[in-house]
């Protein structure tokens, strides 16, 4: 192993820092490793996360962000680490994100119709409420 593969003191972040860093809980990052999304070093019982381990995790934040599923984020980032040139881990993330885009635009569609649907009952009511009250009877 190369001198430059091995990280130094000052590239390693403790789980405190990357917390505060990301704005996640402890617990999340233990997640993210138990399930083999980041592998942190240890040191004792403590964690030492590398510059890869905090590109991993704001990998993973981005893509929960944007709706992807932690399965679906570990395939992804097995990609990368298969395939060092990126090619192949690009064109899956591109089809993700298209399949991804095109579920959002159903959903904003369908949410389009809901609400089309809420201010038309609205307005019927409305005007119910109207005739009644213009009618004199008590509310």
């Amino acid at each position: 192993m190369s001198s430059q593969s091995i990280p130094q003191p000052e590239e390693l972040f403790t789980i405190t820092g990357v917390t505060a860093e990301f704005d996640v809980t402890a617990r999340t990052l233990r997640h993210y490793e138990e399930i083999g999304l980041i592998s942190p070093l240890r040191r004792g019982s403590q964690r030492l996360y590398t510059a890869r381990d905090r590109v991993r995790i704001r990998l993973i934040l981005r893509g929960r962000r944007l709706g992807f599923a932690l399965g679906e984020i570990h395939e992804m980032l097995d990609l990368y680490d298969a395939d060092p040139t990126e090619v192949t881990q690009l064109r899956e993330v591109i089809q993700r994100g298209d399949d991804k885009l095109q579920e959002l635009y159903t959903q904003v569609a369908e949410l389009q119709e809901v609400i089309t649907e809420l201010v038309e009952l609205r307005a019927r009511m409305k005007i119910r409420l109207d005739a009644i009250t213009a009618e004199g009877e008590p509310l």
